[in-house]
């Protein structure tokens, strides 16, 4: 599997994250099976698209009872997770850094957002959303001590390129950047950057071109 998972293109890895969220509803609803017509509806996508993308990494089914639901999201499981579960952490614990960690911790997945770091004294070595908060000095130290892989950066976007060595330095393998500063780092770390004002604006537009031909 290992051969298989490396060799997925990214737009995949993204769907196979959202069948996996819809499976675990449908799964909690009672539903054992499922077509790949009704996951591909569910969508908005094709079926095609569904079958080409379960084909991809090697998952078959009996077709004429559709996809096994349980089995089909503990196979996604082991594409998308390690087999050792991996730590996160939140850098800056402002209201968004808040709402990430409780939208994070409150989903159930194989990935743990289990420190915090800040610089404001109201928030260092208090518990937020049950999350220990230290000071952003005691970093590299923290992630050793507490085997952290992936970090949230939610700080302000002044702080945030401040942030890239401190991040390098700990070994940190992963980075989701909320910031609408662009972080660039060294070939080995994974970085998705994420502007929320980009992607609202693109909606806006899109909004606008609509209304404007009706």
């Amino acid at each position: 599997m290992a051969n298989i998972a490396s060799n997925i293109p990214e737009k995949t890895i993204e769907r196979l994250s959202e069948y996996r969220r819809t499976l675990i509803k449908c799964h909690a609803q009672g539903i054992t099976h499922i077509f790949s017509h009704v996951l591909a509806g569910m969508h908005g996508i094709t079926a095609v698209q569904v079958r080409r993308d379960l084909m991809l990494i090697g998952f078959s089914s009996d077709t004429k009872k559709g996809y096994d639901v349980k089995v089909l999201i503990d196979f996604i499981d082991g594409i998308l997770y390690s087999e050792q579960p991996m730590n996160m952490a939140i850098i800056g614990m402002g209201h968004l850094g808040q709402a990430v960690t409780r939208y994070f911790n409150s989903k159930g997945l194989k990935l743990r957002i289990t420190a915090a770091f800040d610089v404001d004294p109201t928030k260092v070595g208090s518990t937020i959303d049950n999350i220990p908060c230290y000071h952003i000095d005691d970093f590299e130290e923290r992630v050793e001590l507490m085997d952290i892989s992936i970090v949230i950066v939610t700080s302000p976007t002044s702080a945030a390129s401040a942030l890239v060595l401190p991040i390098i330095n700990a070994g940190i393998k992963g980075v989701l950047n909320f910031t609408s500063a662009p972080l660039n780092f060294p070939q080995g770390i994974v970085v998705e950057n994420y502007d929320i004002t980009t992607l609202l604006e693109k909606v806006a537009y899109f909004v606008k071109v609509a209304e404007e031909n009706n």
